[in-house]
């Protein structure tokens, strides 16, 4: 992608000046971001989609102030009728199951793939909205169909509303007020309140980003550095304490325990590449919904592209894909760059390869995370 190219999607800005405006700073509304969008997943298919096991989704319902909040799977007579006002169904991680919404999320990948997440679908009723509320990362609003009422504002105070089973906010104070038909779209940063109310019948394409909290992201990788921390010879090596003098308080934990652990911490980040390797095998560990078929085994390899499913990415030693990871240097290094930020090699591209990518790659097709192809 050229990141200096000037995108009707962000409203003639080019990704660069998007990024350096906007990302997380401050609101963007762009009219007919996609000119004469027709979705992807037309009402009929996201209902069959909320009716499968796997598949994320939650109905939201409203009655005057009150709030009633169920999860699926729906069936299609479990959903309210269609001419019954203020009800929402929201269908999360739709670019699992469609290719043609997965093409529309690589529309978003000047932003980069560790904080790319999904894309819900939000189908709503004349009124169905799921309350004032703000998001903890940043989201972009494409209007798929019919129309949606916006009222945006940088809201200070964040209480929320105690007596219902969605985090709505108590006292919304709205800054600015839009109406997006379909093609238009909004995007919000992080913490910027917002209420969205269906005019008719709506549905709303939201494309959210990934943004992992310190304590979670510590908590994960510290176990897998523990699972790599092994001892050399196999053996554990234990808590020994052979100058440990009896107390006369023995709820007090010994300092030498507290020595203990600490190494055993340091060794285990001082392992070259170790918190490199953990960090990206969990930023490509799939989601445990999502599952793959066993592709065909033996297939000649001509051109390859990734399933829509597959997360790959690479920093400057590795390259991960679906939370394993593999040492990558040279030529094949390029390459496997190559596959993870293009997500497809063609033949000619693949023809570079070495003996050990190109088996490599034939066994990710037989997992089903990648496929062949002829361009």
């Amino acid at each position: 992608m050229d990141i200096h190219q000037p995108l009707s999607l962000l409203g003639g800005l080019s990704a660069a000046q998007f990024m350096r405006r906007h990302w997380q700073k401050k609101p963007l509304l762009v009219r007919q971001a996609i000119p004469q969008f027709k979705p992807p997943v037309l009402r009929a298919e996201l209902f069959a989609l909320a009716a499968q096991e796997g598949v994320e989704s939650r109905l939201v319902q409203q009655s005057q102030d009150a709030w009633k909040l169920r999860h699926g799977p729906f069936q299609r007579r479990a959903l309210p009728p269609l001419q019954q006002p203020q009800w929402t169904l929201l269908v999360q991680g739709v670019d699992l199951h469609s290719d043609a919404v997965h093409a529309l999320m690589q529309q978003f990948r000047f932003v980069p793939e560790a904080r790319l997440d999904d894309l819900m679908i939000s189908y709503a009723s004349d009124g169905g909205g799921v309350g004032p509320h703000f998001d903890s990362y940043d989201v972009f609003l494409l209007q798929a169909h019919g129309k949606r009422r916006w009222r945006i504002g940088r809201q200070k105070d964040l209480a929320l509303r105690d007596d219902v089973p969605l985090k709505v906010l108590a006292r919304f104070e709205p800054e600015e007020e839009f109406v997006l038909e379909p093609g238009d779209m909004l995007y919000l940063p992080p913490r910027y309140a917002h209420d969205g109310i269906a005019e008719g019948e709506c549905m709303t394409y939201s494309i959210g980003f990934r943004a992992p909290a310190r304590a979670e992201l510590a908590q994960e990788l510290l176990a897998r550095l523990a699972e790599d921390a092994g001892d050399g010879d196999g053996s554990p090596v234990l808590y020994r304490d052979p100058r440990q003098e009896a107390v006369a308080q023995p709820g007090a934990i010994p300092a030498g325990l507290h020595d203990f652990a600490r190494e055993a911490l340091r060794r285990a980040l001082a392992e070259p590449l170790a918190l490199e390797r953990a960090l990206g095998e969990y930023l490509t560990d799939p989601k445990p919904s999502v599952w793959f078929e066993s592709g065909p085994t033996g297939v000649m390899l001509e051109g390859v592209y990734l399933d829509r499913r597959s997360r790959m990415m690479y920093d400057a030693h590795h390259v991960f894909i679906n939370g394993e990871s593999y040492r990558a240097a040279g030529r094949d290094a390029t390459l496997m760059r190559r596959l993870a930020d293009e997500r497809k090699l063609s033949a000619r591209e693949l023809a570079r390869a070495s003996d050990d990518a190109l088996e490599l790659v034939a066994s990710w097709c037989d997992a089903g995370w990648a496929h062949a192809w002829a361009d």
